[in-house]
This record gives structure tokens, sequence and C-alpha cells, in this order.
């Protein structure tokens, strides 16, 4: 009766094990983006702008337990249009994310909860310029990647919004999309 029921239990979870499947993410074809606003009474004195990056590396675990994990290296953010670069990129790496402080960023699934189907929102740990908060990411399959969004608050992080000439500033809330494309 034991060894049936353990053959039984073995199965059961044999299965389910079996049917996870780690794949690494593909740091060529994958990318973490940063929409950055303005804000304040200059609004024209300011830029909106985008800061991109690939991600590094990572894995997705879509089996039963799934899971998300990634990273990226802050200093390889890049400001975007071009035209923008020269004056934001060096003190954004310097001032605002403190990239030789902080290296990396890190996002880590903790709950992957189907919502329909190809969607999902996952909750998780985001890790950025040395300060983790949970975050919710809302995350849906197209065209064979995974693409991801998410809305968090600098100052979450420990990080102040740039102000600019006293009067306008960088707004507080980032919009932060990722493109995941698997191996």
């Amino acid at each position: 009766m034991k060894a049936i029921l353990l053959s039984i239990l073995l199965c059961f979870f044999g299965s389910q094990y079996a049917l996870a499947v780690e794949r690494q993410i593909d740091p060529e074809q994958s990318t973490l983006t940063i929409h950055v606003g303005k804000s304040g009474l200059l609004l024209a004195a300011a830029h909106e702008y985008t800061v991109t990056a690939p991600i590094a590396n990572g894995t997705i675990d879509d089996g039963v337990s799934a899971e998300i994990s990634f990273r990226v290296e802050a200093i390889r953010l890049t400001v975007l249009p071009e035209e923008h670069r020269s004056k934001i990129q060096h003190a954004m790496q310097e001032r605002v994310l403190e990239s030789s402080r902080f290296p990396e960023i890190y996002f880590a699934s903790d709950k992957v909860q189907s919502t329909a189907e190809g969607e999902w929102d996952v909750l998780g740990q985001l890790t950025l310029h040395g300060e983790t908060r949970t975050v919710l990411v809302h995350v849906n399959s197209l065209d064979g990647k995974y693409i991801g969004s998410t809305m968090i608050k600098q100052t979450d992080f420990g990080i102040q919004p740039v102000s600019v000439g006293g009067g306008t500033r960088i707004k507080n809330e980032l919009k932060i999309d990722f493109s995941i494309k698997m191996r």
C-alpha cells in the first residue's frame, strides 16, 4: 500500500516538476526602458526622454511554479533621443543612479498569476539604487516576446527627482517597460 501511494505521489509531483521549463533570456533581443517625464512651472525648459539598456541576463520558468528574474547593468542605461544624451547621460549615471555604487538593477518574481490567455500579473522585488521594493508588473505575451510594464516612484528607491533651474523637474513617477525574448 505504501509503495502504491508513493508511486502515485511521485507520478503526480514528478509530472508537475517535469512541466517546469526554465529558459534563458536572450540579452541581444531583450531590453528595459524607463520613460522619464517632466513636471513643474517651466515645462518647456525640460525634456521628456527615455532611458534604455539591454537585459544582461535572466530566466523565465513558465512551468507550474512560474518565475521570472532578470538583471540590468546600470552603467549600460543610455538616454534617448540622442540629442538629449550629452546633457543628461553623465548626470544620470553619476548623481541620480550612482551606477558605480549601485551597478545592478534586479527583478525577481514572488508570485505570477494568470489574468487571461497570454497575460499575467507578476508581483516581485525590484532592486534599484540599492533599495528593494515590491512592484506589480503587468505582462503580456506578444509576437514571441514577454512585454511588461509597471510604474514606480523614484523616491521609493532613495532617488530624488532632479530639479532644473529651480522650477522644472523630472517627475517622481517613472514608467518602466521591458521586452524579453527567450533563447
